[in-house]
């Protein structure tokens, strides 16, 4: 007999209480796991939270170079991820090896790597980013220095193109973001003509040219919050609206649709193969566990403290 989310929940609490954990969910989780989160936020923050935490077990709800990241700033620190199969396109659009030759090709370069990259990418990495940094880091940098920037094309190309810089780009991309359809969008804002247009710098740039708003998850909560329009179209992950409405009562926000979608959607089915069931899982049985090797992690931690560093 399947248990119920009531009693889900209960025993979710009880474990941590128990184990002394901290639980921690990206914007692009479920609702239900939003809900029971200790903390809440996009990649820079989960960071920043992870290396403030003195909670001896981490639980990370998200995908697994979130988890990695976490392992890498806290090798002393239990972190458990509630399905070992919650991965990320964009970090498997950059292969650790062909990286390496890349680079080794380039050694006049900085290296330059998005945070969604595995723990071996971020090894051949000077200074790692998130969509919420990337441009203050990138323009922290001198002007003539020459940047390779990976894996994502669409965030490199809007950095580029706002910093004037010309970063040599990784070609990578989020499966997410990069399948928005524009036409599908316009046709909403033809519909909704107050709505404004909040899009994240993973999507092409003919979704960014349209934007009311380019900025990370964090930064579309921010606008939206702050803004006074009283719609918007959410032109990333759908599971950012939980927060914006939780945030924004008074607010409609609609989910901008993918060219294939036969929904107003686009979700990350990744995010969502983490559930209730699995954390309650992973709290009791203390796995699955994140693993880093000790030899990457020390290579790995460097720009990461670096981007920590710069972001303060």
């Amino acid at each position: 007999m399947e248990t119920s989310p009531e009693l889900l929940r209960e025993e979710i609490l009880k474990l941590k209480k128990e184990k002394g954990a901290l639980i921690m969910a990206h914007y692009y989780q479920r609702a239900e796991i939003q809900e029971i989160a200790d903390f809440i936020g996009d990649s820079l923050a989960l960071a920043q939270q992870a290396a403030a935490t003195d909670a001896p077990v981490i639980v990370m709800c998200g995908v697994h170079f979130m988890g990695e990241t976490a392992k890498i700033l806290c090798p002393d620190k239990k972190v458990l991820i509630p399905d070992a199969d919650a991965g990320c396109s964009l970090a498997d659009s950059c292969d650790p090896e062909e990286f390496a030759r890349f680079v080794a090709a380039r050694p006049d370069h900085t290296v330059v790597s998005y945070v969604n990259t595995s723990a071996a990418v971020k090894a051949h990495t000077d200074i790692v980013v998130t969509s919420g940094n990337a441009r203050k880091i990138i323009e922290s940098l001198p002007e003539d220095e020459k940047i390779i920037f990976g894996p994502d094309r669409n965030l490199g190309d809007y950095i580029n193109s706002v910093s004037g810089r010309q970063m040599l780009l990784w070609d990578g991309a989020c499966h997410v973001h990069d399948r928005f359809s524009l036409e599908k969008i316009m046709e909403m804002k033809r519909e909704h003509p107050q709505a404004k247009v909040l899009v994240h710098p993973e999507c092409r740039r003919p979704l960014q040219l349209i934007a009311d708003k380019v900025g990370s998850t964090a930064a579309l909560l921010d606008f939206a919050r702050t803004d006074n329009s009283p719609e918007y179209i959410v032109v990333t992950e759908s599971g950012i609206l939980i927060e914006m409405r939780k945030k924004c009562p008074e607010k409609i926000f609609l989910a901008a649709p993918a060219e294939d979608a036969g929904c107003q959607c686009n979700e990350c089915e990744y995010m969502k193969l983490n559930t209730l069931s699995k954390l309650r899982d992973c709290l009791r049985d203390g796995k699955p566990e994140i693993k880093v090797d000790p030899e990457v992690a020390a290579k790995a931690v460097r720009p990461i403290e670096r981007m920590l560093e710069l972001s303060r």
